[in-house]
């Protein structure tokens, strides 16, 4: 069916009949003039193109997929409606409309955080999800354009990984910088000044100050939002780090003569949390923080004082989930002890929550957990850390083993729960995979290979098709370097 005529026709719309290679076309294409028209300044252009992008078939078509395609398709709003079927997404299509349009309250849930914390999160109903997947593409494109080079988190073909490099690369050199302010600032998506958001967000004021308003519903009763963006929402992100973008800008206005004067400044930020490199303790106290605190409080925001701090490299600082320390000289990035407590406390919580269940569905349980974790710390010094988990780890399944046998000594239980594979003996399998005809076995994390992580460029715009060959090229690449996960010899499987 052509695009063009379901857009004029959608009373002829059939979702199974969607090309959607030339609607995700058409909308790049739209992305790629936002950004064309951002970077020359017309203000005017960008909100023609974006109201043309919002008001669009192929936008709509692109927003109802998105949102009827993830992991939370099936989580209904205050509304308990979900689109699980073609009519009922061709019909959502049609509904997204600009006018008349208002959003229901966020269903509000608390997830549980370290230390018998919570975290609230708010769950929108389906048209609102909807409706905020069509305007974050005309959102985004702006939002990369204008972005800090050296912001990571939340964006399109950015990752942890590239914020970690980049913090290497400002700390590694031998007359690299010395102290770091580690910062973070205090429930941020929380209390995100309204008045900033809709007076700086450059996406339709009517809309955008009815998703703020909305309010939330706990426990049956109605509660009005003063504050913030909800965490949850599609868009939120993206807002977020809007909010935060021109940190570096002020820095760098602030200190101009930074690189002259050997202050050693440099800032790594992935979404809400950010470090802060400088030359001396009392520079970065007495001087840095006044500018960050003044930026962020024009925004509503302010530093936790339980998270921000200024370290030394040699006693080492944590940063997503890694730990950055100079030993003699020389910077090691490694697997925090947090990050590795927690992991082996959800593989331990697993283990003891399936006591009786079959080896071969414990094992596809664990393996993804492992191998997520390990493809996470891959690119740094991890392989000690890796060999010492799968220690532990060895260790919970032998108990689990033996706990189901009491009565059976312990060379049985190794003859009917452990094999050999290559050199690795003990290995944890199940009986042979009926599909397969070979045993399922338990991955190990120390068959992860470590690869030095390739950073993306600063500026690079995965938006702009001055970029697009650079993009080509880096997919290939990093498909390339990219293991082939835990091989094992013949006759073995690695459930996935």
């Amino acid at each position: 069916m052509n695009v063009t005529t379901v857009a004029c026709a959608p009373s002829g719309l059939n979702w199974t009949e969607i090309n959607w290679i030339k609607v995700r076309d058409r909308v790049k294409k739209l992305q790629a003039r936002i950004v064309k028209a951002t970077q020359e300044g017309k203000r005017g252009r960008v909100k023609a193109l974006q109201w043309l992008l919002t008001h669009s078939f192929s936008g709509k078509a692109l927003a109802v997929k998105r949102v009827t395609g993830n992991r939370g398709k099936n989580t209904p709003g205050v509304d308990k409606v979900i689109w699980s079927t073609s009519k009922a997404k061709t019909n959502a299509i049609v509904s997204l409309q600009r006018r008349g349009y208002e959003p229901l309250p966020q269903r509000r849930v608390l997830i549980p955080k370290k230390k018998d914390k919570t975290r609230p999160i708010g769950i929108l109903a389906m048209k609102d999800r909807a409706m905020q997947a069509l305007y974050l593409p005309a959102l985004e494109a702006i939002a990369e354009t204008t972005a800090d080079r050296h912001s990571y988190g939340f964006r399109p073909e950015r990752s942890t990984a590239d914020a970690g490099e980049q913090a290497f690369i400002c700390l590694a050199g031998r007359n690299s910088a010395q102290w770091v302010l580690e910062a973070d600032i205090k429930a941020c998506f929380d209390t995100i000044s309204h008045e900033w958001l809709i007076d700086n967000i450059p996406v339709d004021k009517t809309i955008l100050q009815k998703w703020l308003k909305a309010g939330f519903m706990y426990q049956k009763q109605l509660f009005p939002t003063v504050a913030g963006t909800p965490q949850g929402g599609i868009i939120s992100p993206v807002m977020a780090n809007m909010t935060l973008d021109g940190l570096e800008h002020a820095l760098a206005t602030a200190f101009p003569q930074a690189k002259r004067k050997g202050l050693k400044m440099n800032m790594v930020r992935y979404c809400d949390d950010f470090i802060v490199t400088g030359h001396s303790k009392e520079w970065l106290e007495k001087e840095v923080m006044p500018v960050l605190v003044t930026f962020l409080s024009k925004r509503g925001l302010t530093l936790s004082p339980e998270k921000t701090r200024i370290t030394h490299i040699t006693d080492g600082f944590d940063f997503l989930g890694w730990n950055f320390r100079k030993y003699n000289g020389k910077l090691l990035i490694k697997p925090s002890k947090a990050n590795i407590k927690s992991h082996l406390n959800k593989v331990r919580e697993v283990i003891k929550g399936h006591k009786t269940i079959e080896p071969s569905t414990l094992i596809k349980i664990l393996n993804p957990i492992l191998r997520g974790w390990a493809n996470y710390h891959r690119h740094v010094v991890a392989k000690k850390s890796f060999a010492k988990n799968d220690a532990q780890i060895w260790t919970m399944l032998w108990q689990w083993a033996r706990r189901r046998h009491p009565n059976k000594n312990a060379r049985w239980v190794k003859e009917r729960y452990y094999i050999t594979l290559g050199n690795r003996n003990g290995v944890f399998a199940a009986e042979k995979d009926k599909k397969y005809d070979r045993k399922v076995v338990l991955v190990s994390e120390a068959s992860m290979p470590i690869r030095r992580h390739v950073k993306i460029k600063g500026e690079a715009n995965p938006h702009s098709p001055a970029w697009i060959t650079y993009f080509d090229a880096r997919r290939k690449r990093m498909a390339k370097l990219t293991p082939l996960y835990y091989r094992v010899p013949q006759g073995a499987f690695a459930e996935a």
